[in-house]
């Protein structure tokens, strides 16, 4: 027998407490988080202070850290709070088809779910795979990728960029870089939609998205190539086959529909803030300048899935027990009023000098730097592209009827409908 939960989705019959008797957690879910999150964080930060508790879909309790201090505290500290997802003291109570499962993760031998010693092992193979890429071929894929996106809807008028250029385009990418053909690019894409939106076709898309990636390492040991499997193939340190599949998951997941949303929202701020659109057509601001608000003011990733305490501790006057999940509400520590008094971040986000933000995370476990430098070229070269070949683009809807994608843990637009003059193919254009 199960308890209805706040969150509408049925609670364990077993009671799993993490919180202080009388705390009532705030359900993780609704459209709050969808539509205007941050009028939440301001509220919970208000009511709860800069660690609020929170209940998963299902009744899991966690802590959602929003305060830009203590996020930088725990995301900083991986001996007292590691990515060690093993820690986990509900795991007697999570089920096989939990639909957050593939997100936050299980123990397994990735560099995602790897704490410590194993984690920086894995480290030194990824990163040094990611770093060799040729930064001049990532921006030549990109323009060539995006060119084939624009063709392909530049004929008649209308888009969705949301659809049809910012969710493709990143993984299309990464699936070169990684070694894949284009033609799986499409399947590989759709995969990750299903596993980032947490429904029920998770966990069957979890295992669509492992058989691709055993496949590429079979096929790269068999003819290794300049792309980053091989590299990391090459790697002196012996990994096994299962090793090297879950970490180019975890490379391709974590670059995919972050960067889409990052592309997206770029140009949702383009398109419906006037002032914006008015100085960067002036020249007063860039396209850098747009991707940095937004990593400021809506983070692709909003809640980033976890910390686990490795022992009791306090952390802002809460009591933390071993095991306990600790969630990175990055997008709520990025508007956190405590370190924007006094100076007024937006607009200093929006010149392009203020990188301080927690988009990318902290500490040891944040996105390799590699990884940030092929997202940006991602976005930014994406951005420019589809820019100089449809500079006339609008809204096709008003800007209130933007949905957004229904998740709390990332920020996207479940579409960005534009219309536009038609014009020619590149293949025309020669």
């Amino acid at each position: 027998m199960t308890t209805p939960s706040l969150s509408g989705v049925p609670a364990p019959a077993t009671s799993c407490p993490a919180h202080a008797a009388g705390t009532v957690p705030v359900p993780l879910s609704g459209p709050e988080f969808h539509t205007e999150p941050q009028a939440l964080y301001r509220t919970v930060r208000r009511e709860y202070g800069p660690v609020v508790p929170v209940e998963l879909p299902g009744g899991f309790p966690a802590w959602l850290v929003v305060g830009y201090r203590e996020l930088h505290q725990v995301a900083g500290d991986g001996e007292l709070f590691p990515r060690d997802v093993g820690l986990w003291n509900q795991w007697e109570h999570i089920p096989e088809d939990w639909p957050l499962l593939p997100m936050v993760g299980r123990p397994m031998p990735s560099i995602y779910f790897t704490a410590g010693a194993e984690h920086r092992r894995h480290a030194r193979m990824v990163v040094p795979a990611l770093e060799a890429a040729d930064p001049f071929e990532i921006r030549g894929h990109c323009e060539q990728l995006a060119d084939r996106l624009v063709d392909a809807v530049c004929g008649r008028g209308t888009a969705d960029l949301v659809a049809e250029f910012a969710e493709p385009l990143p993984v299309l990418v990464l699936a070169r870089l990684i070694g894949f053909p284009d033609s799986e690019g499409a399947d590989i894409a759709r995969v990750l939609k299903d596993l980032a939106d947490g429904g029920p076709g998770a966990q069957e898309a979890h295992a669509r998205f492992g058989a691709h990636m055993s496949r590429l390492v079979a096929a790269k040991r068999a003819r290794p190539g300049d792309d980053v499997t091989s590299r990391m193939l090459a790697d002196p340190e012996p990994f096994t086959d299962e090793e090297y599949a879950l970490d180019l998951m975890a490379i391709t997941a974590a670059g995919h529909l972050t960067t889409a949303d990052w592309i997206s929202n770029s140009l949702r701020l383009m398109l419906t803030e006037d002032e914006f659109a008015d100085s960067l057509a002036g020249g007063r601001r860039s396209i850098g300048d747009a991707m940095n608000e937004v990593l400021w003011e809506e983070s692709p990733t909003q809640i980033l899935a976890g910390r686990w305490a490795s022992r009791d501790t306090h952390l802002a006057g809460r009591t933390i027990k071993a095991g306990d999940m600790l969630l990175l509400g990055l997008g709520a520590a990025n508007t956190d009023p405590l370190i924007r008094q006094g100076a007024d971040v937006r607009g200093t986000a929006a010149r392009g000098s203020n990188g301080a933000h927690l988009a990318f995370s902290h500490g040891e476990y944040r996105c390799p730097f590699p990884a940030q430098e092929i997202a940006e070229t991602i976005a930014r070269t994406g951005i420019e592209v589809i820019l100089d070949r449809l500079p006339d683009l609008q809204l096709a809807v008003p800007a209130q009827d933007l949905v957004r994608r229904p998740s709390a843990f990332l920020r996207g637009m479940n579409a960005l409908p534009v219309r536009f003059a038609p014009v020619r193919t590149t293949g025309d254009l020669l």
